[in-house]
């Protein structure tokens, strides 16, 4: 079943109140997928520098000295902040690569959630709402973000199982459905280099639009091509450093809402989800149409 939202801004006044509202939302939406949850922040980042939030099952010990373990690594550029199960290690963006592949020497039990210029990924088993208490969002402000609450139906109730899955810099995607071709589409993504964390359809999807947006296309584009190089029934709501996007199969049976004002974009797999908002008594709400790419950049509203 699972429970997908989105925000885009447009008013940068509401910016600090991004993790909020996006809280909320995803919380409203915690009947539809109780077992675990996770939230993507976009939010800028200091000029040359990019951010790798990972993961532990042993914070205590594998957070301990971080910075300094990847000392060499980082170039003595690496922070570290650590919240929760979670840290988010902020580098000279010129290091990125190197910090990332030195992590896998850190600990072999640290998982990389996202990297990237502006994306913070936060994902753990449990409750929309004690997820996003543990990582403390509601403080957080940033331009947009995209959030999930899932019902395991096809995988493991696991923190790598968990939304927003990034297969690519400051791109994140999650899923309402199945795909039915994932697994040939898996095979033919790991030829082309592409590695994969877990089982899930949605990792796949996710590295699908890692490798069309990889040939030159934006997000809108590669959604596009989704339609007919993606089989089965989903629900894509996806960001990018600057975009947002939206699609569904041309099916279309997974529930979805939209809503736009002049200050934002929202989704909800319910309207429930998005009421909550502000000025929501004065947007336009609609349902997305099936076969449909909806798609938003902050360097348009801007």
């Amino acid at each position: 079943m699972c429970g997908i939202v989105g925000l885009f801004l447009k008013d940068p006044s509401l910016e600090p109140q991004l993790g909020k509202l996006l809280s909320e939302m995803l919380v409203t939406m915690t009947d539809r997928g109780p077992d675990s949850a996770g939230i993507a922040i976009y939010g800028g980042a200091a000029g040359g520098t990019a951010k790798i939030t990972v993961q532990s099952a042993r914070p205590e010990r594998d957070f301990a000295g971080l910075a300094e373990r990847l000392a060499e690594a980082s170039g003595g550029t690496a922070k570290v902040e650590v919240k929760s199960t979670h840290a988010v290690v902020t580098v000279a963006a010129d290091r990125l690569d190197a910090v990332r592949a030195a992590l896998k020497d850190v600990s072999e039990d640290l998982r990389v959630m996202g990297s990237g210029e502006s994306v913070e990924i936060y994902k753990e088993t449990g409750l929309p709402r004690d997820v996003v208490e543990r990582f403390g969002i509601a403080a957080m402000g940033g331009t947009h973000g995209i959030g999930h609450t899932r019902m395991a139906t096809e995988s493991a109730v696991t923190t790598l199982g968990a939304h927003p899955f990034s297969t690519g810099a400051d791109q994140c995607l999650v899923h309402n459905g199945s795909l039915s071709n994932h697994n040939n589409l898996r095979r033919e993504l790991r030829a082309k280099g592409m590695t994969f964390e877990t089982q899930n359809d949605s990792e796949v999807a996710a590295a699908y639009l890692t490798g069309e947006m990889a040939k030159g296309k934006d997000l809108g584009q590669a959604l596009e091509g989704a339609l007919s190089d993606l089989d089965g029934f989903f629900t894509f709501v996806v960001g990018t450093k600057s975009g947002f996007g939206v699609v569904r199969d041309p099916i279309a049976c997974k529930p979805a809402v939209m809503a736009e004002t002049d200050q934002y974009v929202a989704f909800g797999s319910e309207y429930r989800a998005l009421v909550g908002l502000p000025g929501i008594e004065d947007a336009r709400v609609w349902e997305p149409e099936p076969a449909t790419v909806y798609f938003w950049d902050q360097r348009q509203a801007a």
